[in-house]
């Protein structure tokens, strides 16, 4: 269906372009729903395009040379996504799959270039989310090095919070105990023991579809291995 211009002044690089712009462009765009688990990327894919997260929630992932599913890093809304090759016209590095339901556009490749750099404010937007994704990815290098899964869970999901509104600190739409599993190499069911554990101190606790983080600080200590489970 086609695109409104409001959303697409809700999405991250087209918030950078003037009212204008976004009028001529909105009329040849088409937004589509993907099921949970649909890939809408594939790794080697050839002008793949740029991809906008509408509503929902995606993830990057990659396979090890046996088959493991590898989590890099989930997509939010409002995010974009697949710039790496729009820009420097290389295969698609890894895997794009819904992990909830979710609204999307894609804008190929050619016209996805035009928009990346129509404008200063659009480069740096581009050059913004390159940054954050290095940095991110260092951060799930040092979050991997921790020597127990249980500080590796809580230390993901330290990434995953953001501060809602009061100040409350919340995971929104949080991942399923696999997906996290696959971003921390371990166990669906440790990542299950590691949040009733949590939930148990009341550092956590599933509300609606977000998960509240009531003690951060707890949280944190956890990932230092400061505050750890009883040994069976």
């Amino acid at each position: 269906m086609p695109v409104l211009v409001p959303i697409l002044q809700s999405l991250r690089l087209f918030d950078t372009l003037a009212l204008e712009q976004l009028a001529s462009i909105a009329p040849v765009l088409n937004e589509r729903t993907v099921e949970r688990r649909e890939v809408i990327i594939k790794r080697g894919e050839v002008e793949a395009g740029l991809g906008f997260l509408i509503e929902g929630r995606l993830q990057s992932v990659d396979f090890t040379l046996d088959g493991r599913e590898v989590g890099l890093h989930f997509i939010d809304e409002g995010d974009f996504f697949g710039e790496l090759s729009v820009i420097d016209r290389q295969a698609a590095a890894e895997y794009v799959i819904a992990v909830a339901p979710s609204r999307i556009l894609i804008v190929e490749q050619v016209r996805a270039r035009e928009l990346m750099f129509s404008t200063p404010e659009a480069s740096e937007a581009v050059s913004k989310r390159m940054a954050e994704r290095m940095r991110q990815a260092t951060r799930q290098r040092a979050l991997l090095a921790l020597p127990s899964s249980f500080q590796r869970v809580c230390a993901q999901l330290l990434l995953m919070t953001r501060t809602a509104h009061q100040g409350t600190v919340v995971i929104q739409m949080p991942p399923t105990h696999q997906e996290i599993a696959i971003m921390v190499n371990t166990s669906r069911e440790t990542v299950t023991r590691t949040l009733q554990f949590l939930q148990g101190l009341n550092v956590v606790a599933r509300i609606g579809n977000q998960l509240v983080v009531h003690s951060p600080e707890k949280l944190q200590q956890a990932a230092d291995g400061k505050v750890v489970p009883a040994k069976a």
